[in-house]
């Protein structure tokens, strides 16, 4: 049986409530998250806690103090999300294990990253004059597209929450 490994990461989030966002759409579909310092918050800030609601028990987390030791310490294989990408997200046969890295807020992921990696740099399609996404969007979207193309491992498609 194959073994699927979804890691989201998060280089220098500014926004609590945005990576509180992602922090449930990880805990809710089993990928690991990854934040990447410096953070523009305190991981025990209440809007990021409210964000994420009761999920936080549910999340595997790994703090990176920057990007290098990032790099040093997970073996990839990484895709690059940036609005200066050329390719769509959906282009990609993404492998069992994969590393999505999504900037910050304000500005992305640093130009040189991107420029370095355009092979596996990807963009969501959108309507020219838009700038971008809202980031917690934008990683739900790719996170579903990966999970989608891997026949959603592990999620149950059905719920009996409401006793259906």
């Amino acid at each position: 049986m194959q073994h699927f490994q979804l890691n989201l990461v998060l280089v220098e989030p500014e926004i609590p409530q945005n990576t509180g966002n992602i922090a449930r759409t990880c805990a809710a579909t089993g990928a690991r998250l990854h934040l990447v310092e410096p953070m523009g918050f305190r991981v025990d800030n209440a809007k990021l806690k409210r964000a994420g609601l009761d999920y936080w028990h549910m999340l595997d987390i790994t703090y990176h103090n920057s990007l290098a030791d990032f790099f040093a310490n997970t073996p990839g294989p990484y895709y690059y999300f940036s609005s200066r990408a050329q390719q769509a997200h959906s282009a990609v046969n993404y492998p069992p294990q994969v590393y999505l890295l999504f900037g910050k807020e304000t500005l992305g992921l640093p130009d040189d990253l991107v420029q370095a990696n355009l092979q596996h740099a990807l963009r969501l399609p959108m309507l020219h004059d838009a700038r971008c996404l809202n980031l917690s969007n934008s990683v739900a979207v790719a996170a579903y597209e990966v999970l989608r193309q891997w026949g959603y491992p592990g999620l149950t498609q059905c719920s009996d929450y409401f006793g259906g």
